[in-house]
C-alpha cells in the first residue's frame, strides 16, 4: 500500500511516549496514489512485530507532486504529535502553498492523538482563528524532510532543504508558541529568493 523510490515511501515512524503502555507507534508513508498517509498501527505479543491489521489512519494529505513531501513525524516534548510536509513539490514553490497557513502543505502540524483520529491542542497559533488551519504550528516550509527536539532543552530544529542554493536548519525555541513563519518561498535560506528579487526579510 506504500508507494517507493524518488522522494516517496515509509518516510517516517514515531513511538506514542506511553508505547510501554499501549504498543502505538505512528508513521507517515505515501500510499499507491503518490498521497501522504499518517497511521497508528499496535505491536502484537511479539515485541519485534507489528499486526498489520491494526492500522487506523489519523489524517491524510493530497500531494499535487511525487517531491516535497516531508514526511518526519515525531513527539515534541509537550506529548503532542508533529508532522511535516513539504510545500507540494515542484520547484521554486509550483503551487503556491508556502505562505499559506491555511493549507497543510508547507507546514509543521501539531495534533492530540490520543483520541483517534485526533484533535487539536486549543494553544495551537490558527485554533478556531481564519488566518490559518487548526493544525499548523509553522509554515514557510520548502521540503522538512527531518526535526528534532533537543532532549537537554527542548527546543526545536528543523532540517529543510533548499531550492538550488541553500539548505536550512531552523531553530524554535521551547518557549514557541508557534506561528512562525520560516520564509519559503521569499527566501532561501539568508537569502531573497530568487537572490534578484527585492524582498523583507523581516
Amino acid at each position: 500500500q506504500v508507494s517507493g523510490g524518488n522522494e516517496q515511501g515509509l518516510l517516517g515512524l514515531a513511538f506514542h511516549p506511553a508505547y510501554a503502555e499501549n504498543g502505538f507507534f505512528f508513521v507517515n508513508y505515501t500510499d499507491r496514489r503518490g498521497n501522504t498517509v499518517v497511521s497508528r498501527f499496535s505491536v502484537t505479543d511479539d515485541p519485534n512485530q507489528a499486526d498489520p491489521n491494526s492500522e487506523e489512519i489519523v489524517l491524510t494529505q493530497t500531494q499535487p507532486a511525487g517531491n516535497h513531501n516531508g514526511g518526519h513525524l515525531a513527539f515534541g516534548p509537550d506529548g503532542y504529535l508533529y508532522v511535516a510536509l513539504g510545500d507540494g513539490g515542484g520547484g521554486g514553490d509550483t503551487f503556491g502553498n508556502g505562505q499559506n497557513p491555511q493549507t497543510w502543505l508547507g507546514t509543521l502540524l501539531r495534533i492530540d492523538v490520543d483520541q483517534l483520529p485526533y484533535s487539536v491542542p486549543p494553544d495551537n497559533p490558527f485554533a478556531g482563528s481564519p488566518e490559518g488551519a487548526d493544525e499548523v504550528w509553522a509554515y514557510g516550509l520548502r521540503n522538512p524532510w527531518r526535526f528534532t527536539f533537543d532532549r537537554a532543552t527542548n527546543d526545536l530544529y528543523i532540517a529543510d532543504v533548499g531550492q538550488n542554493q541553500y539548505e536550512e536548519v531552523h531553530f524554535q525555541p521551547a518557549d514557541s508558541t508557534g506561528g512562525e513563519n520560516y520564509g519559503w518561498p521569499i527566501m532561501e535560506g539568508l537569502h531573497c529568493f530568487p537572490e534578484t528579487a527585492n524582498c523583507s526579510p523581516e
